[in-house]
């Protein structure tokens, strides 16, 4: 392993970014030709990935976003970009076809594809590059970036290191794995995955006897539809549990939409911490419901292999929990199960578990160690975040971390839509350049969330005003 020669330390990034997900792939799109004046802004992104790719295991044959295709990387803040998802389009010789395919709500697979493009094309992105730390330098006013950059296996190649003025996290969020669960997937010959890597198990899971899938989100329906639709009618096997109440559709009412405004992230970071940390559980059917057309779509299948008699080998339960789960014989699965609401419990013995138990943000704690003297924590220990994006940190610190998708606990539950992503992207640029090359709109919602306070002036009272009430 070699080190990497330093940069220039005389000419230091404007802005480095931690990971190449969507959202630091929109910032680096609205960024590239800003002007910082009196220059082009200078940045660079890092992602310790080979290449984008976004839940490649879950880029299931036909299923969709769940927002429409403005929400692509830059449109809601520039629609004039080269990098807006008609580009792509246009760049493919597709703007036709997809003018009469009709479709607000694209595929998946071709989001994918999208991004791929702009990373294939946008100039500053550095894969295989593995951050490892970063502090702050007192005497320079900079950021040091320790990296590593990686080789085609994912070993370490060499060692570098760069300055920045700021920094932007978009490192992510991980797979979600229930505690009663982990030494399943920890164990030997077991089929127990993570929805994630659903794609890569398929053919293993569809030859299981039995499949059990846990979670009724939406990753967990369209798994459900995609192993319902490969069994042979009378033999699915296919068990479908869900800790929540009802396999619930997802909140798409247009005024329910508009939780995902600016509107909505103003409103809800200006409300007090234990408030919000009690409003966010109750908000779980505006992004963890199932698309009202993946309902229908499971609920024709079923209905479907009724057509001849009988009912399909098929058990679809919510209101249930999973309190213990292991092994039998090393090669079967026997779950504990538990009734919320009838307080019964039973056991089922399956050959095979999904789990579509969601992702968690990923702390940014380990990235960030060097850091941690300067930052300032809530009430639960988490990053305290203005309404910029930044990490509140020590006035000595100069430079300015911005996150991305690590703020749900202060800016509510838009943080991980794709739809706010653009505006966020420009919102940070915005701040950093300290000019307004986004121009952003002031109301983006009809509704009103909260109230002004307001006092306002009491009119004069008239010598002829009669009391409502009159005393004795």
């Amino acid at each position: 392993m070699t080190d990497l020669p330093t940069p220039d330390t005389n000419q230091p990034h404007d802005l480095i970014g931690i990971g190449i997900g969507p959202f630091n792939l929109s910032l680096a799109a609205l960024a590239h030709g800003v002007p910082a004046n009196p220059r082009p802004l200078t940045a660079a992104f890092y992602e310790q990935r080979p290449a984008f790719h976004w839940h490649p295991g879950l880029l299931i044959d036909g299923a969709s976003l769940q927002v429409p295709f403005l929400a692509d990387l830059v449109t809601l803040a520039d629609p004039a970009s080269p990098w807006t998802f008609l580009n792509y389009l246009r760049s493919r010789d597709r703007l036709f076809p997809f003018y009469f395919a009709e479709r607000f709500h694209i595929q998946r697979a071709e989001y994918d594809a999208y991004c791929r493009w702009v990373t294939d094309q946008l100039p500053g992105l550095h894969f295989s590059h593995q951050v490892d730390a970063v502090r702050w330098n007192n005497q320079r006013g900079l950021f040091e970036i320790d990296f590593t950059q990686l080789d085609n296996e994912g070993e370490a190649e060499a060692l570098g290191r760069a300055h920045t003025r700021h920094i932007a996290l978009g490192i992510g969020t991980e797979p979600y794995i229930p505690e009663p669960l982990k030494p399943l997937i920890e164990a030997e010959n077991v089929p127990v995955i993570h929805s994630a890597d659903y794609l890569h198990h398929r053919q293993e899971l569809l030859d299981a006897p039995h499949i059990t899938v846990i979670g009724s989100g939406q990753s967990g329906a369209e798994i459900f539809l995609d192993l319902l639709r490969a069994r042979p009618t009378g033999h699915e096997n296919l068990h479908w549990l869900a800790r929540t109440h009802a396999f619930a559709p997802m909140e798409y009412s247009k005024l329910g939409l508009e939780h995902f405004t600016p509107d909505y992230s103003r409103y809800f970071h200006a409300l007090p911490e234990s408030v919000r940390d009690e409003l966010v559980p109750h908000q779980w059917q505006l992004h963890k419901g199932i698309d009202a057309d993946t309902i229908a779509a499971i609920h024709d299948e079923l209905y479907r292999r009724t057509l001849h008699g009988g009912w399909p080998d098929t058990t679809l339960t919510p209101g249930v929990s999973v309190r213990t789960a292991g092994r039998i014989a090393n090669t079967r699965i026997e779950l504990h199960l538990e009734h919320t609401q009838q307080n019964t419990r039973t056991r089922l013995t399956t050959d095979a578990v999904i789990l579509a138990t969601g992702y968690r943000e990923r702390s940014l704690d380990r990235i960030l160690t060097g850091l941690d003297p300067y930052m300032r924590r809530d009430a639960s220990e988490r990053p305290r975040i203005d309404d910029r994006f930044r990490l509140v940190l020590d006035p000595t610190v100069t430079g300015n971390v911005y996150v991305q998708n690590a703020e749900r606990h202060t800016h509510g539950v838009g943080a991980p839509d794709l739809g706010l992503a653009a505006w966020r992207s420009a919102t940070i640029l915005n701040d950093l350049t300290g000019t307004n090359p986004y121009p952003l709109p002031e109301r983006t919602a009809f509704t009103t969330f909260g109230l002004t306070p307001r006092t306002p002036p009491l009119p004069a009272q008239s010598p002829d005003l009669i009391p409502l009430v009159q005393g004795n």
